[in-house]
């Protein structure tokens, strides 16, 4: 079993950056696909980036790519998503989330184990 940490969100103003950080519980962090997703009020929860179990294949929804960098650190159990070129758009809860899965996936379905979740707030 995995337990997922997020930090790192806050409030920032368009154009500006965060970086999130979810710290993982256990001794197998290497073995699972990890992901960030992001939910906003009266939405879905949405895809936003993942990285493989080493951390060479990465994956990004459309609307993040060029701005989002996920990396993972596998000694410090950790995964980290930058953020940059915030927009007002960009304004949600952002959970991490595990995947035993081999390889990545962006279906929210496909992820055992969530964070409890850190609020991102880009003003405009």
């Amino acid at each position: 079993q995995v337990q997922l940490v997020e930090s790192g969100g806050g409030l920032v103003q368009a154009g500006g950056s965060l970086r999130l950080s979810c710290a993982a519980s256990g001794r197998t962090f290497e073995s699972y696909v990890m992901g960030w997703f992001h939910q906003a009020p009266g939405k879905e929860r949405e895809f936003v980036a993942a990285t493989s179990r080493s951390g060479i294949v990465t994956n990004y929804a459309d609307s993040v790519k060029d701005r989002f960098t996920i990396s993972r650190d596998n000694v410090k159990n950790t995964v980290y998503l930058q953020m940059n070129s915030l927009k007002p758009e960009d304004t949600a809860v952002y959970f991490c989330a595990a995947s035993p899965r081999r390889a990545i996936t962006t279906a929210p379905k496909d992820y055992d184990y969530w964070g409890q979740g850190t609020q991102v707030t880009v003003s405009s």
